[in-house]
């Protein structure tokens, strides 16, 4: 059945969704992106009905399907769902003293959410490794082939290889393309050969990653953060967690990845693994039908999305909980830790780096830091967050700038020309042709006897070492091209990243804000090194560096400049030093880590207040309240409520004399999401509050099931059928859709106190009284444009109920 029927509701809720940069002008036929036709319909994807034990209508024994539900793009009302699942618990609680099969029922029923959890964890940990495997061998696509079978990447070709160790990067059965083709490798004319076969691949695989995403899934682009906080928040964005953006996102997480774009898969993975979630949602009846529910478990997924993008289990937990999630239960917690757990364990299992680590880029240093050393670190904490606000201005000024101009009409063609430009530029230096977890790695790696890296060419003295630990030396020529190169690779990262970040494939910015801060790092790592080895004597190193010691690491500037980039991008803290410890597995650099991350939030909150994904989140109008934000206006829910002095009244239903035809007329000629039920207009007192969707399904129903409805039939929400003269057609009673208990203040209450009410209980709508007598409305989207004039900002560009 067709819920929409005669009354297609021109509202703004039926708007497209213009997801991080360009309305997405790829639409299949009409509006609605084609992520849903195996959904059923609206009523089957969001469940039905009010609590089974209410008759929903006198002719009607059972739930309406789609009474209850949502449209797209609007807002879920948590109190409704919260009190219906409580409803639904009670039941099955009584019930579980009856019989023993209520009992197994009930039993079932509070272990559902562990098994969920479980399935959750297995999902998302295999889809991970597969993507992590499938990355790595299409990364090393882009340089040679293995020839004893394609299907191995370089590291795996070589492994069974007799080379010796210091040249086991040119292991025979690993052939560059100029070798296969040509027979030589050698020459300018090889390196030519090798430079077109390195873009020719990475513009293959971006252009077939983007064209996927616009054919396919427009929904797959992005990191998805955005979208998941906000849809966490309440809102209702279908499709955005469906079968199609799973498929697609995977598949394009690996193209892109693999095409070298300054991008990582580590935002990606937590939209994929909340697709999971939202997809096994669906095998259980309770999450099924409850949206409050169901956001409780794409909590949980956010979680092991973060624990098997990073190998980072309470990391992820904390992330979800710092970042991500809007209502985190304790219940939640247990449930994420669980999710994330099974997550990691999953991808150990599948271990996709044949090193028996989760990630590319796992460290261990042994040595401990000076107290001294915090200096620098701070220093790299100021950069991290300068260079956090820099970026989300910029990038924020170019997505801006996609959007209203006629750049966002043409994706293919951005993603051609930046990966060409990216490709051109990364082959020539050696730190950007690798893949940003290899150079992260590299980074990080603190430098051994057998290292061949050029970051560890250093000039020998054998008489000194003791054991494995090498002492500070002097830089030999290698480490001073390497540091040109990295300074190159550093100026390219920053710039480039700008662009990438909003085009229309998977693009993560974990990956590449933690390269940035890990170059930086690396380099004042190197200088301070140098500057300890050849000043020994001077005060700041005499008391702790001796000549012949090894009391600096490079390789932890790195990691610290990683995490201090990282927090100033996106905001984290807590969450941030956990998933960067769990990486390195070094406790004792956790006050380091801290004062790093710290220090960059604060920088980066000075110039800017908002993270990457909330200026991301505003950018493109979602209906967002942001928990962390102080209201501190002074002003009334009368001033904020409409309808204002010069409005038309507001538009009521009256509880016991309105004919079928005039509400029709009503909710034809308006596009509000629900109506105040009055006692009569003259009185103007409040009865309770009815949703335009669920009138629409059930005047429809009615007039197709019961007999003698029709146009001139009086409908009434009260318990008894008011007096009636005997010829009149029979009446339709719709008391058991109407809210009798909405959200009321009244109109001299502060706003603040309002806005509060809104953000914990997560209102849709709030009415405003006098006296006891109805003055008005105040929905989240007017409190959101309140909020928006108040700062200054464009009150229209909320673009969603």
């Amino acid at each position: 059945m067709d819920h929409r029927g005669s009354f297609q509701s021109s509202t703004s809720d039926e708007d497209m969704l213009e997801i991080a940069g360009a309305s997405l002008d790829f639409s299949v036929a009409g509006d609605d992106p084609p992520l849903d036709r195996e959904m059923g319909g609206l009523s089957s994807y969001n469940g039905g009905g009010m609590n089974g034990t209410s008759t929903m209508m006198d002719f009607l024994e059972e739930p309406l399907p789609g009474v209850g539900t949502y449209e797209d793009f609007n807002t879920i009302d948590w109190v409704r769902e919260k009190s219906r699942d409580r409803d639904r618990h009670r039941e099955i609680t009584s019930r579980s003293k009856e019989s023993t099969w209520a009992l197994i029922h009930s039993v079932s029923d509070a272990f559902s959410g562990w098994l969920l959890m479980l399935l959750i964890g297995l999902l998302a940990g295999s889809l991970a490794g597969l993507i992590d495997i499938s990355a790595h061998w299409m990364t090393d696509l882009k340089e040679g082939v293995c020839l004893a079978g394609f299907w191995f990447n370089h590291e795996h070709c070589c492994w069974k290889s007799t080379t010796t160790f210091t040249d086991r990067d040119k292991c025979p059965e690993w052939e560059s393309w100029s070798q296969l083709i040509l027979g030589h490798g050698e020459g300018a004319f090889a390196y030519i050969l090798n430079y077109v076969m390195y873009i020719v691949w990475a513009l293959l695989f971006s252009l077939l990653a983007v064209l996927l995403v616009k054919g396919f899934a427009p929904y797959a682009c992005g990191s998805g953060i955005p979208e998941i906080k906000t849809i966490l928040s309440g809102f209702i964005i279908r499709g955005y967690l469906g079968k199609w953006t799973l498929v697609i996102k995977t598949i394009t997480l690996v193209l892109a990845v693999s095409s070298g774009l300054s991008l990582g898969k580590e935002g990606p993975l937590v939209h994929v693994a909340c697709c999971c979630g939202n997809i096994l949602c669906h095998l259980f009846t309770k999450y099924r039908k409850n949206e409050a529910k169901r956001r409780e478990v794409l909590s949980a997924a956010a979680a092991a999305g973060v624990s098997v993008a990073f190998g980072a289990p309470i990391g992820g937990v904390l992330f979800s909980l710092e970042e991500v999630s809007y209502y985190f239960p304790l219940k939640t917690l247990w449930r994420s830790f669980f999710a994330a757990l099974v997550a990691a364990f999953t991808l150990r299992s599948i271990n996709p780096f044949g090193n028996s680590r989760l990630v590319l880029f796992y460290v261990e240093f042994h040595m401990p830091w000076h107290l001294l050393e915090l200096v620098p670190f701070i220093l790299l904490g100021i950069f991290g967050g300068l260079w956090g606000a820099f970026f989300i201005r910029s990038n924020i000024a170019w997505c801006r700038r996609r959007k209203t101009t006629k750049l966002g009409k043409y994706p293919v063609l951005e993603v051609f020309v930046v990966t060409a430009i990216t490709a051109i530029l990364a082959f020539p230096n050696e730190y950007t042709r690798m893949s940003t977890s290899e150079l992260i790695s590299e980074l990080f790696n603190d430098c051994g006897i057998l290292d061949s890296s050029k970051l560890c060419e250093y000039v020998n003295d054998f008489n000194s070492t003791k054991g494995d630990d090498l002492p500070d030396r002097a830089a030999g020529p290698g480490v001073y091209t390497a540091m040109w190169q990295l300074a190159l690779a550093l100026v390219m990262k920053v710039f480039i990243t700008i662009f990438t970040f909003g085009m229309k494939v998977p693009s993560g910015l974990f990956i590449p804000s933690m390269a940035v801060g890990a170059i930086a790092g690396r380099l004042l790592g190197v200088a301070v090194e140098q500057l300890a080895y050849y000043h020994h004597d001077w005060p700041i190193f005499s008391g702790w560096c001796s000549q012949g010691a090894d009391c600096i690491t490079p390789g932890l500037y790195a990691m610290v400049g990683a995490a201090a980039c990282l927090g100033g991008v996106t905001r984290m803290t807590v969450s941030l030093v956990v998933i960067m410890f769990e990486l390195t597995g070094g406790l004792e650099y956790i006050v380091p880590l801290m004062a790093a991350a710290m220090t960059s939030k604060w920088v980066a909150d000075a110039i800017g207040r908002e993270g990457i994904y909330d200026a991301h989140i505003r950018l493109n109008g979602y209906p967002f309240l942001e928990a962390k934000e102080e209201f501190s206006h002074k002003t009334l829910a009368m001033d904020v409520m409409r309808p204002r002095r010069n409005d038309p009244p507001l538009t009521v239903i009256t509880q016991d004399s309105m004919t079928v035809e005039d509400v029709e007329t009503i909710i034809n000629e308006t596009t509000y999401s629900g109506y105040p039920v009055v006692v009569s207009r003259e009185s103007q007192r409040l009865v309770g509050f009815v949703l335009r969707r669920d009138l629409i399904i059930s005047i429809e129903n009615a007039r197709k099931k019961q007999d003698g409805i029709v146009s001139t039939s009086i409908i009434y929400f009260t318990d008894h059928s008011p007096p009636l003269p005997p010829s009149s057609p029979s009446m339709l009673k719709l008391r058991s859709i109407l809210d009798l208990s909405p959200f009321t203040v009244t109109d001299q209450t502060p706003m603040e106190i309002v806005v509060d009410i809104f953000r914990k209980l997560g209102l849709r709508q709030c009415l405003v009284t006098h006296n006891g007598k109805l003055l008005g409305i105040i929905t989240k989207k007017d409190v959101l444009k309140h909020i928006a004039q108040l700062a200054n900002q464009d009150p229209d560009s909320i673009l969603f109920n």
